[in-house]
């Protein structure tokens, strides 16, 4: 092969290719290579890999590696590559690496889940040990050793445990359903919904909870819109908005549930007058388990997936979702949706 042919292809590779002398000193390297930060400016190689580079040379075995090196002058996630360092003779050792920044990124995030749902599932398990040890105690009379049951602690312990349960059942549904909205099965054909039809199953959903603090929940907007995607889907997504609005306002205020068109896209907006959501936590609030006010989130019995509930499902339907908030005055999300079907471009 031709000496420019060899460096041509050589430099389209997007794995990184290094040799270094038996001083360490690259003298090939591809601007992959470079890009990934295995030569510095100064035309030295990294640490890590001339470090690598040494053991592959006294050993004369191939070394394959998975390394984190930090970005230079940069705040931004380490790079992850995969290394392969192969004794070529004569002192030179060839240096292969493939960028695995995202497949890191991605078993930090299982990782960072799995821990997560460990510690949201040991709260409530945890209160149903504690409440039903108390209220058994409470049936034998308490510390007096008295075999008439105290009924108040009991009826207490009762209600406890009920919340508690009915927190733990959330949890493994929304979990359930974040967990298949990830996965591979694709989404159901996408089927013309009624807004309005969609609006009114939220709204009925919601009552209860509404008026147990007083809010009304009020539909504006225009009538008649037609979105295409998974009715059930759709439902669940806005479902989840209004009840975060009902259960982050006080009592006594609004939620609106409007909804409009663009030539585009059909949306729906979620109102409320609470509390709102500091500047600082509005790019965290869809992701999983982000709670912006942990203490609050479990009095309400959040569970932390609501909201990525509600992204999966808009990204999963071609659309968006977004947030405006101002910290005492409420929060406004819109969900925005495709108004017509792709086949119809």
């Amino acid at each position: 092969m031709p000496p420019n042919l060899a460096q041509s292809s050589l430099n389209s590779l997007t794995v990184g290719v290094l040799v270094l002398d038996g001083d360490d000193h690259p003298v090939l390297a591809n601007p992959a290579a470079r890009e990934m930060g295995l030569i510095r400016s100064s035309s030295d190689a990294h640490t890590i890999v001339r470090t690598l580079a040494g053991q592959t040379r006294r050993s004369g075995v191939t070394r394959v590696v998975e390394l984190d090196i930090p970005r230079a002058n940069s705040d931004a996630e380490p790079l992850g590559v995969h290394v392969r360092a192969i004794d070529i003779g004569g002192g030179y050792v060839a240096v292969e690496a493939a960028d695995v920044t995202e497949a890191h990124r991605v078993a930090r995030v299982r990782r960072d889940f799995v821990a997560n749902v460990s510690h949201e599932l040991k709260t409530p398990v945890g209160a149903l040990q504690l409440l039903s040890e108390a209220l058994q105690d409470a049936l034998s009379g308490g510390e007096a050793g008295d075999s008439v049951p105290d009924e108040e602690a009991v009826a207490r312990f009762a209600d406890r445990i009920r919340h508690e349960s009915a927190r733990l059942s959330r949890l493994v549904s929304e979990l359930l359903e974040l967990s298949r909205l990830q996965g591979a099965d694709p989404l159901p054909e996408p089927e013309p919904c009624s807004v309005d039809r969609i609006i009114a199953e939220v709204i009925d959903r919601s009552r209860t909870a509404a008026n147990a603090k007083e809010i009304e929940i009020k539909a504006l907007g225009e009538r008649g819109l037609v979105a295409y995607g998974n009715e059930g889907q759709l439902v669940t997504a806005v479902a989840n908005l209004v009840e975060n609005a009902v259960a982050y306002s006080p009592e006594g205020t609004r939620v609106d549930v409007e909804s409009g068109a663009t030539d585009e896209a059909v949306w729906i907006a979620v109102r409320d007058e609470g509390i709102g959501i500091e500047a600082s936590d509005l790019d965290r609030i869809f992701e999983r388990f982000y709670r912006a006010d942990r203490a609050r989130s479990r009095q309400t019995g959040g569970t932390g997936l609501g909201l990525a509930i509600v992204k999966h499902i808009a990204t999963n339907h071609g659309g968006r979702v977004d947030v405006t908030s101002t910290v005492g005055r409420g929060s406004t999300f819109t969900l925005r949706l495709p108004s017509r079907s792709s086949e119809q471009g």
